[in-house]
Order: structure tokens, then sequence, then C-alpha cells
């Protein structure tokens, strides 16, 4: 496609384009590229097209009002709806609560899990390298500190076992890293009581075990957003195997179905797919030309209903979809906040009882690629937001 533009040859720039929204199933991102690709043929009716189905599926860019080549589009009657639609995505909703405050700005927040035998939260820190917990009010203890001082990422609590399952990343151009440990991920396994280290499992090498999840069985299951890869532990292993055939290019938190055998992952440029660990297929969910499935940081399964934590698409979203009785089909969506100031950048949440628990005003946008504070910027206060799920799931 680069290539194509520099030598202003639209028609395989439009053939290109038209490749790249198949690979990503048409996420939206995609379809504006196939719009332009599209007004460049003089194609605008096609052009219009793919543009109502971006701001259908709930989103809104300013490229779409500002980019030279929509000039013509803009003038278009059939604009006027367009147009009116960007507007109304960009519409403050919430349908959420504060949950309660996380007094600490540098702390940069990233997963959230809840003990309920125990009734705490349990909260990762990319800055502070930590894990924290906290009954829900303003006070946080320290749980464990990274063993290695690099940022705590991932985070998954099996009470059952008395255990919380964490990972610590050396993140690639995190200027706080020694440059000589950048790339390398670590599982670690601490006793959930007392917070004693009783595993650590080093990871691929490079790698950015940024997410997880827990099978009942106890094994762990891990994505690498940097590389692509799905990875599991058994419960009492020692080595991680790779259980995906190389499909994801930037895989998120993954949710396990109820089988225990397929996996829902949230790829955050190619949408949601459904892994088969048997046979390592994927299946991807369809976006009907109404849902918009990429930019998911976090992913829930709740009874027949997947949450996502959208931070990856404009604007950044909760949202919750209900599956059909297959589920690999959506049937439903519903926007829980977007638009908001208290929203910010959100990133990880946990299904507790009949509410979802979500990390907002995280401050990752705050900071610049090396994760430093940008200029003229200062870290929010995050907070933990709610939102029932009832009718019960």
């Amino acid at each position: 496609m680069r290539v194509a533009r520099k030598r202003s040859d639209w028609r395989s720039y439009l053939i290109e384009a038209g490749q790249l929204k198949q690979f990503l199933n048409a996420a939206p991102d995609s379809l504006l590229e196939l719009a332009r690709a599209e007004v460049h043929v003089d194609n605008q009716q096609a052009a219009l097209d793919e543009l109502a189905t971006y701001v259908r599926m709930g989103q809104s860019s300013a490229a779409i009002e500002n980019l030279r080549e929509f000039a013509s589009l803009r003038q278009a009657p059939a604009f006027k709806s367009i147009r009116a639609s960007l507007l109304e995505n960009r519409r403050p909703l919430a349908q959420s609560s504060s949950a309660f405050y996380l007094a600490a700005p540098r702390l940069l927040p990233e997963d959230i899990d809840y003990d309920a035998p125990g009734k705490r939260f349990f909260i990762t820190s990319v800055l502070g390298d930590k894990i924290v917990s906290t009954t829900g009010d303003r006070h946080l203890v320290q749980f464990a500190q990274s063993p290695d001082h690099w940022p705590m990422v991932a985070l998954k609590i099996d009470s059952s076992r008395h255990l919380l399952w964490a990972t610590e990343v050396a993140m690639q151009g995190f200027a706080a890293v020694d440059p000589s440990d950048q790339g390398r991920s670590v599982i670690l396994c601490y006793d959930l009581q007392t917070g004693k280290l009783l595993r650590r499992i080093e990871g691929p090498r490079p790698s950015d075990l940024g997410d997880m999840a827990l099978t009942r069985e106890g094994d762990v299951i891990v994505s690498d957003g940097d590389g692509g890869g799905i990875y599991r532990l058994p419960f009492n292993g020692k080595h991680l195997k790779r259980i995906d055939n190389g499909d994801f290019m930037s895989p998120q938190t993954v949710a396990v179905a109820a089988d225990g055998v397929h996996v829902y992952v949230p790829d955050y440029v190619r949408g949601i797919g459904v892994l088969d660990t048997t046979t390592k297929r994927v299946r991807w969910l369809s976006t009907q030309g109404r849902f918009a499935l990429s930019g998911a940081d976090g992913l829930y399964l709740a009874g027949n209903r997947l949450i996502v934590v959208q931070n990856g698409i404009s604007p950044q979203r909760i949202a919750i979809f209900t599956l059909d009785a297959s589920g690999t089909g959506i049937v439903t969506e519903r926007i829980v906040e977007r638009s908001t100031r208290s929203l910010g950048t959100p990133t990880h949440g946990v299904v507790a009882g009949s509410d979802f628990y979500y990390i907002a005003n995280s401050g990752w946008d705050a900071l610049d690629e090396s994760g430093q504070l940008k200029p003229g910027t200062t870290m929010p206060d995050p907070t933990v937001r709610r939102v029932s799920l009832q009718p019960s799931i």
C-alpha cells in the first residue's frame, strides 16, 4: 500500500486496501483506508459507503473531517448523515459509576483482579514495579515488589488454590528498564495469603507477556502482545507451550470459554478470534458492519456476554457484546462508557459477582513511548469504575 501510494498507483492501492480490510476482518481503520483508495479511483459512492459503515460501528475519527482526500466527500449530500453520526458517536455516555479511587497518580495501574474470599482487589503497577491490594477504600497495601524491578503487568488470582499469578515485563524502549533486559518477560506465582514468591518462569525472548487468563485446571494462558503468540503454562509445568498457529499480531487479554477448549482472543488490530486450543484453528467474530471489535486491551466472558475494554479505537470505550447460542456471533451491543473525563485511557477489568469493575484514567496517555511523562502533562488520578451486569449472568 505504501509503495502504491508513493507511486500514485491508485488501482494497486485500491487492491491492497481491499486485502487489508479482509486481513483485519473489517476493523474500523481498514475501512478508512479503503475509503481513501476509493476516492483516488473516483468511486465516491463506494467511499461514502465505507465511511457510513465506519460511523455505524460507533467510531469517530478527525481524519474524516480533516483529510484533504475526503474533501469531495464532505460536499456530498450523503455526508450530512455521516457527520451527524460522527458527532453522536463522540457524545459522552456513562452507565457506570465510580467504585473507588486509587490515591496514587504515579501508580499507572494496568491489571486488576478480585479475591472474593478475602474481599480484596489486587492491582498491578507499571511505574511502581509492584502489586498492591485494597478492600475498595483509598488505602493501598503493597502485596509484592517486582523481583527484577520491571513493570508489573498481568495479574490473575486463583482463589481456590490460594495463588496469585502475575507477569513482569522488561518493556522495549522503557527508559526505566536496563537495555540489556528489554524484551524479557517472566511469569510469577505468589502465595495469595503471604505474598511469598513461589515460582518464577522465564518466558521466550523477546516477548511481552502482558496479559493473562487461568483455566479451571489452574493452567496459565498468557499472550505476547509484541510477538503475537499465545502460550500455556500447565499448573505444575516448568515451560511455556505455544498454543496458536501464528494468526495473531497483537493478542491481549484472552477469555477461556466454558468448554475449556476454546479461547476468545482479542487481537489489537485484527478483532476478536475464537481459538480452538486443540486444533489451533481460529474463527474470527464478524463485525457485521455494525460492531467495532479491534482495539480491545481487556476481554472478559460473563455467561453469554463478552465485556471489552477498548483503548485502541476512537472513541475509547467499555462495551458489552451479547453472543448467540454458538458463541461465535454477536447479537447485541451495549456501550457502558465512552468519551467521558472519568474514562481517560482504560486498561483492564474484572467480573466480581454481578458487577464489572474496570480501571479508568490509568495514565498511559500521559506517557511517551519511553514511559516518561510528556512535557506539560500530569498523571491523572486513576479510578476503578463499576457497572452492573444485571440481569444475572
